[in-house]
């Protein structure tokens, strides 16, 4: 562990009345008491990984343009094996191929189709994480496409350039098939990022870094059996798919797009002599200006983009310190919150090429203003719980109006790890506790964490897509408690509209059609998942 690490201030205020801390405290315990959730102690990998395998690339996903003029990708899931160790096949599942998919790639003002195919012997769907579009597109658990049948969700890219991915998001097995390792990127651009010297070459200077925890049995098949009450921890991991990677660097500065693709597990990205970097993107793209750090906490679904300056010759290591979870030590110790891991090798070449000065100043980010927000909503998780309900797929949790600015006022009721994530919209943070937010957080974000005992204020801004019926998402991203119904859905509607009927079962995709509909209602009860 590198000592000099600065711990990341505390930034921390009572936003729970004494009673309800004791109640959250006593469900803790009770939620935490199985033999399966005591989680795996402490996990440190530093030293002792042999960086033997080249870090993979994921393809680029090839696309054709129709007669529509649409970008258009096929995408099909599938079953593979995948040989993380040379000569151990693992049944994996991927897009397009065995393990993880392509990353897309498609500019500010595209009409993108996607043709979603399901070869798998049961139902998925396919979430576009971070992306602003119709509801019916976006790939909820509604949107259920059957084994055998396939989806074809249009819509208009109209965000800024930023890493955004995808993944699944079926009812009640979305924590197994991203495990199985169903996950891919999309990265949007835009001519405000393009103008910018910044490194940009696909596999050269500018790299996924997809990082995921797994666990292994003897058999080299994955297992989940190990567990926190945040879910599954991994004793290893992998990059890209890659066990033990490195990277060739051939630029004196290279760009890491950093990717908390594990379904449970928190990370603290550093490198191990300490050195600091430039934090320049976050979930929904640039900040403001380049942020120098020595460490960027992300939980699961949040994305980082970075800046690296190498020297010729050189070898250092991207790590995870002890991320601060802000719980107590035992409770860390139980969530892999004291694991410090290794994660791979940036190797310098001899000699490097450079683009030259990268710039401070990055985007132009409109601040939402307060003033402007016509409607306050609070959210406390807690259990399996948001606002004390289980997910009902019947059941619309918050009805927002289309173009509309609203604060969201999110606190972690529990002594134990949460995140919130929001589905089709990007906010802002306007306060940590009683803080303006860090730099980390001072950009666009969709996934938060929540830290116990702090309420996260909120600002956003919803788009003009109106549907009364079809719901987005709104959830913790830990997928574990995402599977047991800490879930709530909201729809959006024109001005002084009134929130309708989610789809039902009838209307479930059951053909190769182009149909955007859903997989039917479901009612959680209390004692679902542990």
């Amino acid at each position: 562990m590198i000592q000099s690490r600065l711990a990341r201030p505390r930034r921390r205020v009572a936003t729970i009345i004494s009673g309800t801390v004791v109640a959250a405290v006593t469900l803790a315990v009770g939620l935490t008491a199985c033999t399966s959730d005591t989680g795996a102690g402490v996990i440190d990998t530093v030293g002792t990984i042999d960086f033997v395998n080249p870090l993979a690339i994921p393809p680029l996903a090839e696309a054709t343009v129709n007669a529509a003029g649409e970008r258009v990708f096929d995408l099909t899931a599938e079953e593979g094996t995948t040989e993380f160790t040379p000569g151990v096949a693992t049944d994996t599942w991927g897009y397009n191929g065995s393990y993880l998919g392509p990353t897309l790639v498609a500019k500010r003002g595209d009409d993108v189709r996607i043709n979603v195919g399901n070869d798998l012997d049961e139902a998925t769907t396919v979430h576009w994480h971070g992306m602003n579009l119709p509801a019916e597109m976006d790939g909820g658990p509604h949107q259920t496409v059957e084994p055998g049948a396939s989806w074809s969700p249009n819509f208009t890219i109209d965000q800024p350039a930023a890493t955004l991915w995808y993944h699944p998001h079926p009812t009640e097995k979305t924590e197994h098939q991203v495990e199985m390792g169903l996950a891919g990127l999309f990265l949007l651009q835009d001519d405000e990022e393009s103008a910018l010297n910044l490194p940009r070459s696909y596999g050269v200077d500018d790299i996924p870094v997809v990082v995921q925890d797994r666990r292994f049995d003897d058999n080299g098949q994955f297992v989940t059996d190990v567990r926190g009450y945040i879910g599954p921890i991994g004793d290893q991991l992998l990059v890209n798919g890659t066990l033990a990677p490195y990277l060739d660097v051939t630029s004196d500065v290279v760009r890491l797009r950093l990717v908390n693709g594990s379904t449970a597990r928190l990370y603290d990205f550093g490198f191990s002599d300490g050195r600091s970097f430039d934090l320049i993107a976050t979930d929904g793209g640039l900040l403001r200006e380049a942020a120098p750090m020595d460490g960027i906490r992300l939980s699961p679904g949040e994305r980082a983009e970075i800046l690296v300056k190498m020297t010729p010759g050189e070898t250092v290591k991207l790590q995870s310190t002890p991320p601060d979870l802000g719980t107590s030590a035992s409770a860390a110790t139980r969530n892999a919150g004291d694991d410090t891991l290794d994660v791979m090798e940036l190797r310098a070449a001899d000699a490097l090429s450079s683009i030259g000065a990268t710039p401070t100043t990055l985007a132009n980010i409109v601040p939402l203003d307060k003033a402007d927000a016509t409607t306050d909503r609070s959210f406390t998780l807690n259990g399996y719980t948001i606002n004390n309900r289980l997910m009902d797929m019947t059941r619309i949790d918050e009805t927002v109006e289309a173009g509309a600015t609203e604060v969201w006022t999110v606190d972690n009721a529990m002594p134990l790890p949460h995140n919130f994530h929001v589905h089709a919209v990007q906010f802002q943070v306007l306060r940590v506790g009683t803080e303006s937010p860090p730099a980390e957080l001072s950009g666009w974000k969709d996934t938060i964490y929540l830290e116990p005992g702090v309420r996260y204020e909120l600002i956003m801004q919803f788009a003009e897509y109106t549907d009364p019926n079809f719901p987005y998402m709104f959830h913790c991203h830990m997928l574990a408690h995402e599977d047991a119904g800490m879930m709530g859905q909201f729809v959006v509607v024109g001005p002084g509209g009134q929130a309708g009927t989610p789809p039902t079962a009838h209307d479930a995709i059951i053909s190769r059609e182009n149909l955007a509909v859903g997989n039917g209602p479901r009612v959680l009860t209390p004692d679902h998942g542990h």
